[in-house]
């Protein structure tokens, strides 16, 4: 498959506006992202390419930066070992969790191995948001729980989750390409017990967990607050991420209505992780 590099800089170069265009586009197909000198460079599949749903994202704060975009086109190739040599490196989170490629062969030991084929950038563990979520997930009691992983991307959480012993997990997730990957996923990591399951959070509305891990978008994160509450077992925790420090008095006060109280917050570049623990106190 041949893919379209598209490199965007903007004057004056602001990370957060950067994060902010990155979730845009991998909600117009865009798979993967890597750094680069006053911007990153952005991948998609040649076929899923819209260069007026890329300017679309950019015109929302062209009166405050200057943007330069430059398209490329990268012909058929081996894709995961491309992605692997040159962008995607093996990450270590919290001195506890390796995140790292099938390819790769020099890395660190680490307690707990997560093995992500590339594709989705969001959850190859570079992202603020999959960082912190992690790093809250090492510090929880998973052991014998049930999770719902809502918004499984890659997967990379829902794996983490069966390594720290849940009894069982449930992959949601609107698009098909992140299904598919979290299940090619859960085979390279040889886990048995994560169940991956197409659509929003509706389709899994009858079942009940003790534990929801939630890394979308604010909008959506409010939206779900209330069927969250719903299907969260009583003293169950609920972490949610994908939005920034100003957005936390709305998100909280979402969160109160329907009987949860903050328990914990990460931050990290302006991005935040809340743990929130539903029927405290």
């Amino acid at each position: 498959m041949d893919y379209y590099k598209v490199n965007i800089t903007a004057l004056p170069a602001e990370e957060w506006l950067f994060d902010v265009i990155i979730d845009g586009l991998a909600d117009k197909g865009f798979e993967s992202f890597s750094d680069a000198p006053s911007g990153f460079e952005a991948f998609i599949p040649a076929d899923f390419y819209d260069e007026k749903a890329v300017n679309s994202i950019l015109e929302e704060y062209e009166n405050k930066f200057s943007f330069k975009v430059e398209k490329t086109l990268i012909k058929n190739q081996n894709w995961n070992r491309e992605w692997e040599d040159n962008y995607f490196k093996p990450v270590v989170i919290a001195d506890d969790c390796l995140i790292r490629g099938p390819l790769h062969k020099d890395y660190p030991n680490c307690r707990y191995e997560i093995v992500i084929e590339p594709g989705m950038s969001f959850g190859t563990g570079y992202h603020e948001t999959t960082v912190m979520m992690i790093e809250a997930m090492l510090r929880a009691s998973l052991k014998d729980k049930s999770v719902l992983d809502l918004g499984c991307g890659t997967g990379i959480l829902s794996i983490l989750a069966s390594k720290l012993e849940a009894s069982s997990v449930t992959a949601v997730d609107i698009d098909e390409r992140a299904i598919q990957t979290t299940v090619k996923n859960s085979v390279l990591n040889n886990i048995p017990n994560i169940e991956a399951v197409r659509g929003d959070i509706s389709a899994v509305q009858t079942n009940r967990y003790d534990f929801i891990l939630s890394n979308l978008y604010r909008n959506i994160l409010i939206s779900n607050m209330k069927a969250c509450s719903q299907i969260l077992n009583d003293e169950g925790c609920l972490f949610l991420s994908g939005f920034f420090t100003e957005d936390i008095p709305v998100i909280k006060g979402e969160a109160e209505k329907c009987d949860f109280k903050e328990i914990k917050r990460l931050i990290k570049n302006n991005w935040v992780v809340l743990v929130l623990k539903k029927g405290t106190q």
